[in-house]
């Protein structure tokens, strides 16, 4: 496989680093509302579009205008696959969920060390960091049994675990948590964000972007 050659920090333009950062952040915050409802109604339909993602990301960066954009649909790829295999068969076991969000992460590692798709990986890289830190969260908080109870009952039940699961967040430990690791995840989010590299961009705007969809699915679930 030739090895992909990104254009410098010299060449890239701020505009190119905005929109790369601003494609990670989109490409973490929406699709998830998209894929979720598809992957519990139709999950065979989810994972197949995986292979048409990899088709669009290698069109994409097979030329030189559009490799960027190729190379960071790579990444989304990687996140795609997990999700439509996790939330469309084991979602659940909550602690299935981040092996199966890392089964990508050594093609990432491999490619890193090529010099093969730096934005993509870091990209993945990116998300996998949000969806640790997030999931070290629900052990510390104690909120795996919700995580069971809301994917077992039905979904008039649902609403009164998403409640209690609520409560629990809103506790001192709870909201003790939640800031030490939001301020973990705006720290990385906007140190890697200083970067004139697009790889590092790529990665600030999946952490970053972190951040959105838990409150976003914190809110959901307060207004349960």
């Amino acid at each position: 496989m030739t090895e992909v050659v990104i254009p410098s920090s010299e060449t890239v333009s701020i505009a190119q680093r905005w929109l790369v950062f601003g494609g990670a952040i989109f490409l973490v915050s929406v699709p998830v509302f998209f894929e979720a409802p598809l992957v519990r109604s139709l999950p065979w339909l989810s994972l197949a579009a995986t292979a048409g993602w990899v088709w669009l990301s290698i069109i994409l960066s097979a030329k030189p205008k559009t490799q960027v954009w190729g190379e960071l649909l790579t990444g989304f790829t990687w996140t795609w696959l997990a999700g439509s295999l996790y939330w469309g068969w084991l979602r659940w076991e909550p602690t299935l969920h981040l092996p199966i969000e890392a089964i990508a992460l050594p093609i990432a590692l491999w490619g890193l060390s090529r010099g093969w798709c730096k934005v993509g990986n870091f990209f993945y890289l990116g998300s996998l960091f949000g969806t640790i830190v997030t999931d070290i969260y629900f052990y510390l908080a104690d909120l795996i049994p919700y995580w069971r109870q809301v994917m077992l009952v039905e979904p008039d039940m649902a609403q009164t675990v998403l409640r209690q699961a609520v409560a629990q967040v809103h506790t001192p430990w709870g909201l003790s948590w939640v800031a030490v690791l939001a301020t973990l995840l705006l720290s990385v989010g906007i140190i890697s964000s200083r970067s004139q590299k697009l790889h590092w961009l790529a990665f600030s705007g999946a952490v970053l972007s972190t951040i959105l969809v838990d409150s976003l699915f914190w809110l959901a679930a307060s207004f349960a």
